[in-house]
């Protein structure tokens, strides 16, 4: 029975025998950052566009990276064909190194680096199907002044864990995440998009919360297809009263959302531009991505 192999710090280990140093620092300070990637048949999806905003999110957090990112993409792309993981979710994850205590000037090691593969579901099939149920959670979405977005961060994400809890206690699949101002940010892993009058529409980069890379591809895809779509501010009453609502993520892929706070959405069923986006996107993960 092959053996399925994780990268850690250069080196490929045994699953079963991979381990991580008691004092990393994003175990005991959530001071990292990470990427999740998509394999569809045999290929990394939009590889590069993921280690361009993992490098990005290390320079913002003063993490010194003892690879080029030319050597993580090669060390991602051997795990991938070692583990021959056709079709799965790859997670990249690093940390400020291994030394106990807040301050960084006491670290006296190389950051830490950990590549690894696995299968991964979301949501259960029916939910793409029949689309999500979701509703506003009381968590909001830290302001740009406290942590920036755009930065991948594993220590923000015990926010989204919040408010992803919300969500499971009242037994929805999904929570809409609001700023401080009370306009929609994204959901607890996911950017939000709603369709109106044929147009979508989505929170602009600025205030979407993380930009993620679905997210544009979506865009970028939707636009070539001819469909209109416009990066505009939103409340939840647009949510409300869309006649379509969608999620992207590289999890989720794209799924739709039907019910917000116990409102439908257009019909309370997933609609027909949403249906040609989720065609778009699997069209396009067939064709696209780096081969291992």
């Amino acid at each position: 029975m092959s053996r399925n192999f994780v990268h850690i710090n250069g080196q490929l280990v045994p699953k079963e025998e991979a381990t991580a140093p008691l004092y990393d620092h994003g175990l005991l300070y959530g001071d990292g950052a990470f990427e999740g990637i998509r394999c569809y048949n045999g290929k990394v999806f939009k590889l590069d566009e993921h280690m361009t905003r993992l490098y990005y999110s290390a320079k913002a957090l003063a993490i010194e990276l003892p690879v080029t990112q030319d050597e993580m993409r090669t060390s991602l792309l051997e795990l991938c064909k070692v583990n021959d993981h056709q079709n799965g979710y790859v997670r990249l994850t690093i940390t400020r190194g291994t030394f106990l205590g807040l301050d960084p000037k006491h670290s006296h090691g190389p950051a830490n680096v950990y590549i690894s593969t696995e299968q991964l579901t979301l949501y259960p099939q029916a939910m793409y199907d029949n689309g999500l149920t979701m509703i506003i959670v009381s968590t909001r979405v830290p302001p740009t002044f406290v942590t920036d977005p755009r930065i991948k961060c594993t220590g923000k994400y015990t926010n989204n864990i919040q408010a992803k809890m919300e969500a499971n206690r009242a037994g929805v699949g999904e929570g809409v995440m609001l700023n401080l101002e009370g306009y929609v940010m994204e959901c607890t892993g996911d950017n939000i998009f709603i369709v109106k009058d044929g147009v979508i529409k989505t929170p602009p980069r600025s205030t979407c919360g993380l930009v993620g890379v679905t997210r544009n591809t979506v865009i970028e895809l939707a636009r070539s297809a001819g469909i209109q779509v416009d990066e505009v501010l939103m409340t939840p009453y647009d949510v409300y009263t869309a006649d379509e609502c969608f999620l992207t993520g590289t999890g989720a892929e794209v799924i739709p959302a039907v019910v917000l706070d116990g409102r439908s959405i257009g019909t309370g069923k997933p609609g027909p531009v949403t249906g040609r986006v989720i065609a778009l996107f699997r069209d396009h993960t067939r064709v696209s991505g780096v081969p291992f």
